[in-house]
């Protein structure tokens, strides 16, 4: 019987999350949240089926009765986070929450398959995470400098990359983090929000070449401590944030040209000077000559992602334990094997339905700055995205970023969920002004009838 459930459960995983992306993308079909309110319901639905499906198969290879209680323990912290969310901001965007919680969720199960005591680490770290983002959207709606905080903003971000670069720990050749009454914090990861807002600031004003000029030498200095630090995966996302920002804030294609060519002569630049961007490079362009050495962690991706096929091998069926960093790195590859090609592009499709939520989020904000900082923090996720899944399945060398979400790893998660609290905060802002303008527009029309 167990192994007919461990057989099975891969097929309804498949199809009850096609189910759930179907309606990731059906959401758009309506303008307002109380259209959507039948899609989210069926969300929740489809999200609790698909953790269910992948949790059991898990207990049954394991038997273990704490396994139970984690999973309860998930479920719980999950669809309260959806419950409150709805309770203390009723015109939140509903889509950005249940995304975050389904591929959280994801994170918890496939974390209890490869490593249970990472996976309850980063269960701790997300629902403290969870109680912060609660927090984020009033402070946006309320405060009203955020604007005028530009050198605040700047200053955080240098003096804590800078702080990495002299005191970090060295991780795989890079200085990515240090460590402070027992917990490793990754500062770049919480910088990224902060740099994206440093860069909006400037930019949300009547653009001028002053003002490109300082942007480009305070987005300059964040890199190249990066860069000094090893942390290139985080310089590139950085760089590429700094490019489009530039470019929603002039219009210009010249600008977007100039960093396209600028960010390929870093790269070449890049690969000249380090040598484990050269390992890097030579184990994209042919990991199999060099399988026993630098190939070997592509190699055992591409073999992981190849065996899973459509619908997978069935968690708990596959060896993802023989990639290295599989809970970091390559954990996507880990999900390819065992979950299957189509659950995988289900993911990638979530994701990406995020992204176009953000973007339009960004599109009908009427202030600049909340606009820009929203198009940046969507470039900085999406292209993340990007990085991990296309250095694991060797379409870009490897960068060494996190899946969001579901990677392993807590400044990670706090991170991305703060992100997507601020997001959340940029939507009400916009809400708000929105049902002004419609409150203005009604006061009008019964002035005019009267």
């Amino acid at each position: 019987m167990a192994g007919y459930i461990t057989e099975f459960s891969k097929y309804f995983i498949a199809l009850f999350a096609s189910f759930y992306t179907y309606e990731c993308f059906a959401v758009f079909r309506y303008e307002t949240e109380r259209e959507r309110s039948g899609i989210y319901i069926r969300q929740y639905v489809f999200m609790f089926l698909v953790h269910l499906s992948c949790f059991l198969p898990i207990y049954i290879k394991t038997g273990k009765l704490e396994y139970i209680f984690f999973f309860i323990f998930q479920q719980i912290a999950l669809y309260t986070t959806t419950v409150l969310y709805h309770l203390i901001y009723p015109q939140a965007n509903r889509l950005i929450i249940n995304n975050m919680c389904f591929l959280t969720g994801i994170g918890f199960l496939i974390l209890t398959r490869l490593a249970y005591k990472r996976a309850v680490r980063q269960f701790v770290i997300a629902v403290c995470s969870f109680v912060i983002a609660f927090l984020i959207p009033m402070l946006i709606t309320r405060v009203r400098k955020w604007r005028d905080l530009t050198w605040i903003y700047g200053a955080v971000g240098i003096l804590s990359l800078g702080g990495v670069l002299i005191m970090g720990a060295v991780t795989h050749g890079a200085k990515l983090s240090f460590t402070v009454l027992g917990l490793s914090f990754q500062p770049s990861e919480f910088v990224k929000i902060v740099f994206v807002c440093m860069l909006a600031a400037i930019l949300c004003r009547p653009v001028t070449l002053w003002s490109l000029t300082i942007s480009a030498a305070a987005a300059g200095v964040h890199v190249v401590i990066l860069a000094l630090s090893r942390d290139l995966g985080s310089a590139l996302i950085y760089f590429v944030a700094y490019v489009v920002m530039v470019y929603v804030a002039t219009g210009k294609k010249r600008y977007l040209l100039a960093g396209l060519l600028g960010g390929g002569g870093a790269a070449y630049l890049s690969y000249r000077i380090f040598s484990h961007v050269q390992v890097r490079v030579q184990a994209w362009l042919d990991p199999w000559s060099v399988i026993d050495k630098e190939g070997y962690q592509i190699t055992q991706s591409l073999f992981a992602i190849g065996s899973g096929g459509l619908f997978g091998l069935g968690l708990c069926q596959g060896s993802p334990g023989s990639i290295p960093f599989v809970t970091t790195d390559f954990i996507f590859s880990a999900i390819a094997e065992e979950l299957g090609i189509l659950f995988s592009l289900c993911l990638i499709l979530i994701y990406i339905s995020c992204f176009v939520m953000i973007m339009q989020i960004a599109m009908s904000m009427r202030d600049e700055f909340y606009r820009l900082t929203a198009v940046g923090l969507g470039i900085t996720y999406i292209f993340q995205i990007f990085l991990t899944i296309g250095g694991g399945i060797k379409f870009i060398p490897l960068t060494g970023v996190t899946l969001p979400f579901i990677s392993y790893g807590g400044s990670s998660v706090l991170s991305t969920i703060v992100m997507f609290a601020v997001l959340q905060g940029i939507y009400l802002t916009g809400g708000r002004h929105h049902a002004a303008k419609k409150a203005v527009a009604k006061t009008e029309k019964k002035e005019k009838k009267s």
